[in-house]
């Protein structure tokens, strides 16, 4: 019997509505409590998740070389709508950052829930390859303190953060809920689509 659960499509605003609304706090949280990056999906093709995430969201495809070292190829990274042509122009950012996970709820978890989290390759939206200035300036901030400064970004990134949140039952805090709700009503045909996590 599949053990795999329903995907969810929900408009913008019913999905804030659905997140439960918590206060947040980082005590006890290191980076280190979230083991990434692992094996990937296949642990034999000596491909890290970090490189399984480069390879599946290449516009064109680079060259896999031994140890999965990456030549060639382009990426888009939307968050500032920038095209790069070189792998180790990019990073792999978690939509929801491991901070902002551990305060959303992620403290209460198993490690193997919190690497499972880290290296999440079952939802798309979950890891996006972005150029490093990019995923610098976000940091750890929710979408009350940072949004991607490319306009045209705004819905799918509204979108994609939601669908992280609920694909991992994470909580969202109030002044992070009232800029959701703003930015789902900018959004009114986005929709959120999301599979709960294991």
């Amino acid at each position: 019997m599949s053990s795999a659960r329903a995907a969810e499509s929900l408009s913008l605003a019913v999905a804030v509505n659905r997140l439960p609304v918590a206060t947040e706090s980082r005590t006890g949280y290191s980076r280190d409590k979230f083991k990434h990056w692992n094996a990937g999906l296949n642990p034999t093709d000596g491909c890290n998740t970090r490189h399984e995430v480069l390879i599946a969201e290449a516009v064109e495809a680079p060259t896999v070389g031994a140890r999965c070292a990456l030549t060639g190829g382009s990426w888009w990274s939307y968050y500032d709508d920038t095209v790069v042509n070189a792998a180790s122009g990019l990073d792999i950012d978690h939509m929801v950052p491991l901070a902002e996970a551990w305060d959303s709820g992620a403290y209460g978890w198993t490690a193997a829930r919190r690497e499972a989290y880290a290296n999440d390759q079952g939802q798309a939206s979950s890891l996006i390859a972005v150029t490093g200035k990019s995923n610098r300036s976000k940091a750890d901030q929710d979408p009350a303190e940072w949004l991607p400064p490319a306009a045209d970004a705004l819905c799918r990134y509204t979108s994609e953060w939601l669908a992280t949140k609920l694909r991992w039952g994470l909580s969202i805090d109030e002044e992070e809920q009232r800029r959701l709700y703003q930015l789902a009503a900018g959004c009114p045909s986005q929709k959120v689509t999301f599979t709960p996590a294991p």
